[in-house]
């Protein structure tokens, strides 16, 4: 090598360490190892192309005897969940219906009720469906069961994101772990939107009804749950019920009836909605407000 040259190639290699070193500041570093032991719940994070394990450091503290109303649909989750921790035999589970009835409030329950079990949560977003392979390989060999929660969970018409969904469920390649398992909520049975002209395309062969391709597609999303668990709107007494039963747990007094059912049914009435949801915002709003008229009259 020509000695003149050494010193421009020692120049350049600097040059290029200070780039390498600038770009490493820029660059967002690999996730770190995940603490199994940090929560009993986690969030699946993606940031700059790397995804991770987040640790839940506060969950909502539910328990399965705080949900009135919702008997039905507790014990078949919590069936379902008992099995799964015992490394029994269980399926995926939908719960679907309608808004403000408890469908979330359940499955976090269910973590609460089988955390010592080695029952564990990991919720993951809809834009992150795509990771669910990802996911699936950090917890393939942990001793723990976890639950996939997917919250709130819909589909446009256009959105191929529920193909990833669809694959881990039944339909790809890899099997699915025996420690995985996947709840998701929806106010819509079929995940997808439904309209009145994919049933044009049913047709009647030999008195059987076959729907359209439109209609089957979105069927085959759902039928790979193997459980399907349903909410409907609450009747007015049940309302109230979940009213007093929030009034009780939060301490606040319930002596005057009359007032309180009055205030909970107009409450409900300005919502549009008598749900849990909207039962538990009312006894929130009706005991935040006697004890700031305790506050007051000290």
């Amino acid at each position: 090598m020509d000695v003149r040259g050494e010193p421009e190639m020692k120049s350049l290699l600097e040059r290029a360490h200070g780039l390498l070193a600038r770009l490493e500041q820029i660059l967002p570093a690999p996730p770190a190892t995940t603490d199994w032991d940090a929560a009993i719940a986690f969030r699946w994070r993606r940031r700059g192309g790397y995804g991770g394990l987040e640790p839940v450091r506060h969950p909502h503290e539910l328990r399965p005897d705080q949900l009135r109303n919702v008997d039905r649909q507790r014990e078949l989750l919590e069936r379902n969940t008992r099995q799964f921790v015992k490394g029994l035999p269980a399926n995926n589970a939908l719960l679907w219906g309608s808004r403000g009835t408890g469908k979330s409030s359940l499955v976090k329950a269910m973590l609460n009720a089988y955390a010592a079990d080695g029952l564990r949560l990991i919720q993951v977003d809809k834009d992150e469906l795509v990771d669910l392979p990802d996911i699936l390989e950090l917890v393939w060999d942990r001793p723990e069961h976890f639950i996939l929660f997917c919250d709130d969970l819909s589909f446009e018409a256009d959105d191929g994101s529920y193909k990833a969904l669809k694959a881990v469920l039944d339909g790809s390649v890899t099997a699915a772990p025996e420690n995985v398992l996947i709840y998701a909520t929806s106010n819509r049975r079929h995940l997808l939107p439904e309209y009145l002209t994919e049933n044009e395309e049913a047709r009647n062969i030999d008195g059987e009804i076959h729907h359209g391709e439109a209609v089957e597609e979105k069927i085959s999303l759902s039928e790979r749950f193997g459980l399907w668990v349903s909410f409907h709107p609450f009747s007015q007494d049940a309302y109230l019920d979940i009213v007093w039963s929030w009034l009780r747990e939060l301490g606040a007094a319930t002596d005057d009836v009359a007032r309180i059912r009055e205030e909970a049914l107009r409450y409900a009435l300005g919502r549009g909605s008598r749900s849990g949801r909207v039962a538990w915002q009312f006894a929130r709003d009706w005991a935040g407000r006697q004890g700031l008229e305790q506050v007051q009259l000290r």
